[in-house]
């Protein structure tokens, strides 16, 4: 069968091929015009099979050890028999586009297990750590039978809230015991989580776990929670004792019960599908406003008048807006 054709690429995924799932992934990726067109069509010959996992997003502050967390829960989900995705996203540098892509290297045994897909991807230039193609991603793998679908974002911050609009469950996890844990997380990324955990809750780090627990719990009392049928929990966890993350795995699996209970577990998951594709229009627009020739022609004269304040920055985008 042809690689350059769509079937290809539908046919391994669903027959959960790990290297062609790794192709397809990697043409979903791609910025060139052609792999687009075929990425689509790909996309479109396996969305029927997927929205099937536990779509979980984990965000956390520097230090807070999100990959060894999820190493922890990975590896206690994958020995039970689930098939567990994780999109790991690194962050790009702005200088270089590069990234390090170090998470299979930190996930060791994780990468190893036969029931685990990693996938790092970087970043770029997209607000809020997750990277552009996430959500396509999620969707292949979803297709190839990966039932656990674990998304680590960059950090976090008021941007970081994006991976929300993609997960069913949004996870942010602290750290006790690094300062004013308060201050270290922005109250945007707070109003959207589904729960806390305090992580490296064990040894001598146990009490302060608790007391970070308890304000933390104090804290969300005068949030207003997502959802009027889920309080968020603020949990404590560790991800270097035998299912020490198994606590969190049940939260979830508690809140995905009452939300499909309730009915806001399918509204949720069409109105995320509303808003992917609004944000593919805002994209393909700034695209087709970065690829237009009369544009293009335009920029550098109209640049320099931005420079030598001849005319504004908003009558200068009202310029070029014209032009499209």
């Amino acid at each position: 069968m042809d690689y350059k054709e769509p079937d290809f690429y539908i046919k391994g995924v669903l027959e959960g091929k790990r290297r062609i799932i790794a192709k397809a992934i990697t043409l979903v990726e791609s910025s060139l015009p052609g792999h687009r067109a075929l990425a689509s069509k790909v996309i479109d010959g396996i969305i029927s099979h997927s929205g099937n996992s536990v779509r979980l997003g984990i965000t956390g502050v520097p230090g807070v050890g999100k990959s060894t967390f999820i190493e922890n829960l990975g590896l206690d989900l994958a020995d039970e028999g689930h098939k567990v995705a994780v999109l790991a996203v690194d962050p790009s540098s702005k200088r270089s586009g590069g990234s390090i892509l170090g998470d299979k290297t930190r996930m060791e045994k994780l990468a190893a297990h036969e029931n685990a897909f990693i996938r790092p991807s970087p970043s770029g230039a997209t607000l809020g750590g997750v990277a552009s193609k996430t959500r396509e991603i999620m969707l292949i793998c979803e297709a190839a039978g990966y039932d656990v679908v674990l998304v680590e974002t960059v950090g976090v911050g008021q941007s970081e809230i994006s991976v929300a609009t993609m997960v069913d469950f949004f996870l942010v996890l602290m750290i006790a015991g690094a300062g004013d844990e308060l201050q270290g997380i922005k109250k945007g990324v707070l109003e959207v989580a589904d729960a806390i955990a305090i992580n490296k809750a064990d040894g001598d780090n146990a009490e302060r776990a608790e007391k970070a627990r308890h304000e933390f719990a104090l804290a969300m009392h005068f949030l207003s929670p997502v959802s009027p049928s889920w309080n968020p929990p603020v949990l404590k966890c560790s991800s270097v004792i035998e299912k020490g993350t198994m606590k969190v795995w049940e939260t979830v699996l508690e809140h995905r019960k009452k939300m499909k209970q309730t009915g806001e577990f399918d509204e949720k998951r069409r109105s995320q599908a509303l808003e992917w594709m609004w944000t593919l229009v805002y994209e393909g627009l700034k695209l087709r406003f970065n690829e237009n020739r009369r544009i293009a022609e335009k920029i550098p004269e109209i640049t320099a008048k931005v420079e030598r304040e001849v005319i504004s920055p908003t009558a200068a985008a009202g310029e070029l807006l014209s032009c499209f």
